[in-house]
This record gives C-alpha cells, sequence and structure tokens, in this order.
C-alpha cells in the first residue's frame, strides 16, 4: 500500500471524509524516508513538523540532567509523531524522536496544516479528534505510572504493545517504564518462572 493510501485510510477510520478532500489532503504532506538511527528532531530544535508513521518505529525521548534518556512513547506505523508543545508554540523542542529502524513517514509543515484549515474546516476536526485520542492515551499512560507496580506496567506494554515489544530492545523497554535495566531483567526472570 503507498504511503498516501495508508494515511487516507487512518484518516478515513477516524471520520468519514470524501476522496477529492482525502486526495487534497495528502497533497500537502512530504514523504520522507529515515534510516535507522536517524534522528528526525533533536532536543533544542524547534519541531516544524506533525509526521504520520507509514513504515517503521521510532523511540520519543528526552535526556535528563544526569544525561540518562527517558522514553516517552514509541511510534510504529499508523501513529504520529511531534512535539506539540513546539510545534504550536515554535519554541524549541524538549524531544527527540530518533528511528530505531528504517522507517517512511509523512510530514506537514504548521503552514500547510493552516493552510488545510483555511481551505477545508472538516480538516481541523479531523486533528482535533486525534489530539484528543493523544491527550486520552497520555492521561491513561500517567495514571499507570502513578498507579501501578513496575510489574503492572511490564505487563500491560507486552499485552497493548506486542509488536513494538519484539521490535525494540529491553533497555528502551526500561527506560519507557521508568525502572532500570537490571529491574526489569529481574522482573522478566519472575515471569519466565
Amino acid at each position: 500500500m503507498m504511503s498516501d493510501d495508508l494515511l487516507k485510510a487512518h484518516i478515513s477510520d477516524t471520520m468519514e471524509i470524501a476522496e477529492p478532500l482525502l486526495d487534497s489532503i495528502c497533497a500537502s504532506f512530504d514523504e520522507m524516508e529515515v534510516r535507522k538511527g536517524e534522528y528526525v528532531l533533536r532536543q533544542g530544535n524547534p519541531c516544524r513538523f506533525e509526521a504520520y508513521v507509514c513504515r517503521g518505529c521510532f523511540r520519543i525521548f528526552v535526556i535528563d540532567e544526569k544525561g540518562n534518556e527517558k522514553i516517552l512513547y514509541f511510534a510504529e506505523a499508523d501513529w504520529w509523531l511531534m512535539d506539540i508543545d513546539s510545534f504550536m508554540n515554535r519554541s524549541a523542542s524538549v524531544l527527540n524522536i530518533q528511528a530505531l529502524e528504517d522507517s517512511v513517514i509523512l510530514s506537514i509543515s504548521q503552514q500547510e496544516k493552516d493552510n488545510l484549515y483555511q481551505r477545508f474546516p472538516t480538516v481541523e476536526k479531523f486533528f482535533r479528534l486525534m489530539f484528543q485520542k493523544a491527550v486520552v492515551a497520555w492521561q491513561r499512560r500517567l495514571i499507570r505510572n502513578h498507579t501501578q507496580t513496575a510489574l503492572e506496567r511490564y505487563q500491560y506494554f507486552l499485552q497493548k504493545y506486542p509488536g513494538i515489544a519484539v521490535r525494540v530492545t529491553d533497555r528502551h523497554i526500561a527506560s519507557y517504564l521508568g525502572i532500570s535495566h537490571e529491574f526489569l531483567s529481574k522482573i522478566k526472570k519472575k515471569t519466565a518462572v
């Protein structure tokens, strides 16, 4: 399936939009191939895009004052990439976005997005619905981080994201869960018994 077709299917799953409008939306996106290890955003640079992942897997992370990486989330096909704060406020990003494997994304600039909003008000509804889903996901993750044990969070991750769990390293999973790699190893030993 071509990248535009993937994006069209994603939009159509969210809301009903006529084919000519889908074509206009997709024409506003630029396809980009990203090699494994390549960054599409580095901390300190402004995020000038929103991107839909067509193929591959990314990690979105921050680096704390001690130089430790803290993974906020992973994004695989049919997910979105961006630093919403930096994108909306045109400020320096606090996030890093790195490809964990060879990937393909479709990106849209803020100017192109604003142009779509002006030309097709329905597009704003799509992005609003998408944003609301993202906020719900973030809220649920925050609640899990504050109410579940590390073991429960690990089990949830394996159940909810089995495709990601087999594509990323244990160090990445530990960072995402907010635990040390050593502690994750202990959890895995306990659950293997």
